[in-house]
């Protein structure tokens, strides 16, 4: 099977992001959290729940995605956002990705639809402070606006690992996706960062679809499985987690997809791949 080189891949990805008839400004500095690991020292973080919502980067005028769009927010929002750059999520609750996300992608919505909407804050990347001074200064903004939208993600510590997996579990049961861990005295740093930790029962990573294969028995006639490439090159298929209406209509090649997977193999190809959702056109 022909590899899709990495230059190619990134230039797929910009593609497939690239809205219609919408604003791209740059693409926001971002700080980019790594995995869980048993050894971290879990009283040295500040542990809150892991939003799943839409990120959103506040550049002290202009709402931005990830990939850099400008979200169409209405004017009633916004008031009284402070002038400073905010990383958050755009959040309406929990399972419910599906609407905040295509509510983020649409360019002319009436302003009642986003009122149930909240930007919740989990960092300040321009403030010279450690984290826990960050979170402070956090709290101090929401306490100082008279916005409903402008809110802080609640963080915490937490003693020790049983009582991290505790709380997960909480989380978890409750229909939420995972935690988040700040190391207290880390300095925001832009890109991937080893003081910002995810920990999920799963988790999650993007990937590039380069291809189908057959289906057999019951799916005979269908998808078999999709064949998908990472930023890194490592090309493996992710044949679960699709409903027959996806197999029978199955992500396009070209397209970039979101996989479940619980760790790594021996051979560094993602354990028990599962496929999660098909990344909307923003």
């Amino acid at each position: 099977m022909r590899r899709i080189p990495t230059l190619l891949f990134s230039l797929i990805v910009a593609l497939y992001c690239l809205p219609t008839n919408s604003e791209v400004l740059s693409t926001p500095p971002i700080q980019l959290a790594t995995q869980y690991q048993q050894d971290t020292v879990v009283a040295e973080y500040l542990v809150s729940e892991k939003l799943d919502g839409v990120r959103g980067y506040w550049d002290g005028s202009n709402m931005l995605t990830r990939s850099g769009r400008k979200v169409a927010l209405p004017a009633s929002f916004t008031l009284g956002f402070p002038h400073v750059a905010i990383d958050g999520e755009l959040w309406l609750g929990r399972n419910r990705f599906e609407q905040i996300s295509a509510l983020v992608r649409r360019q002319q919505v009436p302003d009642q639809e986003w009122q149930e909407v909240r930007f919740m804050m989990f960092d300040l990347p321009q403030h010279p402070g450690p984290f826990s001074e960050r979170y402070s200064a956090m709290k101090m903004m929401v306490e100082q606006t008279a916005s409903t939208h402008l809110q802080v993600i609640k963080q915490e510590t937490v003693a020790s690992t049983e009582a991290l997996f505790t709380i997960l579990d909480g989380v978890v049961n409750a229909g939420g996706e995972g935690l988040m861990l700040h190391y207290q005295q880390a300095h925001y740093v832009v890109g991937r960062s080893e003081y910002i930790i995810k920990l999920k029962p799963k988790y999650d990573a993007e990937a590039v679809v380069i291809g189908h294969t057959q289906g057999k028995g019951k799916y005979r006639g269908k998808l078999g499985a999709l064949v998908v490439k990472t930023p890194a090159g490592l090309v493996f298929n992710v044949g679960s987690g699709l409903s027959d209406k996806q197999r029978e209509n199955p992500p396009l090649v070209g397209s970039i997809i979101t996989y479940q997977y619980l760790g790594f193999t021996q051979k560094g190809t993602p354990r028990f791949a599962s496929f999660l959702r098909e990344r909307p056109s923003q």
